[in-house]
């Protein structure tokens, strides 16, 4: 391998924090990746610009050493893809928001009602899950946030708070029923 691989000396600088080698990776990357945005969702311009946007902050973020050219090229298309998965999801939650009717969304009666099952819930919930929920909603505290209180990686928070809300809709839906929709 060369010992002055311009793939590895360009990921390590960006992974270093600096912008000259980001700014490169820009004006080098940016065409093919709003390309594989397009290609992948069929979306509008401003669809995948904001995509591609969200890919280079991930970037940003969490830009590792790579040793070869088809890696780094391989990793930016896993980071637009996952960026434009995330999108479609958002976009998705959102229409299904807005689409809700008044009863779906509920009366202050039904919204005690709802609140005391939750509590419920929780109850049943071991300390540190019952706080860790009480911390991301509650409070509205970021991953960063509680992961320093609690010795984690942000990661590790956003993975225990995705599994104890899967938890909670579930017990939702079979509470619910099938007849109840």
């Amino acid at each position: 391998m060369p010992e002055h691989d311009p793939t590895r000396n360009l990921t390590n600088a960006i992974a270093s924090g600096s912008a000259e080698a980001f700014a490169v990776l820009y004006r080098e990357r940016f065409d093919q990746m709003y390309a594989w945005a397009r290609q992948a969702t069929r979306r509008d311009e401003s669809f995948c610009l904001d995509a591609v946007q969200d890919a280079f902050v991930r970037i940003i973020k969490g830009m590792k050493q790579i040793e070869s050219e088809a890696e780094l090229m391989a990793w930016l298309r896993k980071v637009v893809l996952s960026a434009c998965y995330d999108q479609i999801r958002r976009d998705r939650r959102r229409t299904a928001r807005e689409r809700r009717t008044p009863d779906e969304v509920g009366t202050p009666e039904r919204d005690d009602e709802r609140l005391k099952w939750i509590a419920g819930q929780l109850a049943a919930f071991d300390p540190e899950s019952a706080a860790l929920l009480e911390m991301r909603f509650r409070f509205g505290w970021t991953l960063d946030r509680i992961g320093s209180v609690l010795g984690l990686k942000a990661g590790a928070v956003d993975g225990r708070v995705r599994r104890l809300t899967t938890r909670l809709r579930s017990a939702a839906e079979h509470q619910r029923g099938p007849s109840d929709d």
